[in-house]
């Protein structure tokens, strides 16, 4: 009974804002160290971002307030910034601070830019949805990747002259 009215505190907490809904298959919690625990297929949804991961941590500030999720095993989310800009990828660990709403990615870390049609790949990547910027750092072995898809009018209309002249 005990835990489930903790869950529900922390739940309430989360929701005063803007809802945040947390599905996973197991929830344990402690209020002493404001940690709570979900396991087994987590799925987060809030607006129009939403975040999948084997485990999510939540931590909570003394008034239950997040302060920062940490999500582990087989990442995926779907992200838009405050400019609307729409982001999805996938990574091995993600880690979000609500409070300052930016996102670190590690680990083969894959973030595309939807309507921009760009491809950021590397180990450890920041997106502030603030300001709408990413940054990104590759590994001593393995550099960043940037892929940008670049085709514009000039090249298909050259390829079509060359298609009709033989």
């Amino acid at each position: 009974m005990k835990l489930k009215l903790l869950a529900l505190l922390t739940f309430a907490s989360l929701l005063s804002a803007s809802e945040l809904k947390i599905t996973s298959q197991k929830f344990t919690a402690d209020e002493n160290t404001g940690i709570s625990i979900f396991t087994g297929k987590v799925n987060i949804l809030k607006n129009r971002d939403e975040l999948n991961a084997s485990e999510v941590t939540v931590y909570t500030d003394k008034n239950n307030s997040p302060i920062k999720f940490v999500a582990v095993g087989k990442v995926s989310f779907m992200i838009t910034t405050e400019n609307g800009a729409q982001y999805k990828g996938k990574a091995q660990k993600a880690i979000y601070y609500p409070k300052i709403k930016e996102y670190h990615f590690f680990e083969d870390v894959h973030l595309k830019q939807i309507d921009d049609k760009k491809d950021i790949i590397g180990d450890e990547v920041v997106l502030k949805t603030i300001e709408g910027k990413a940054y990104a750092k590759g590994l001593d072995t393995q550099p960043v990747i940037m892929i940008f898809d670049i085709s514009d009018a000039n090249e298909s209309n050259e390829s079509n002259d060359s298609n009709t002249s033989k």
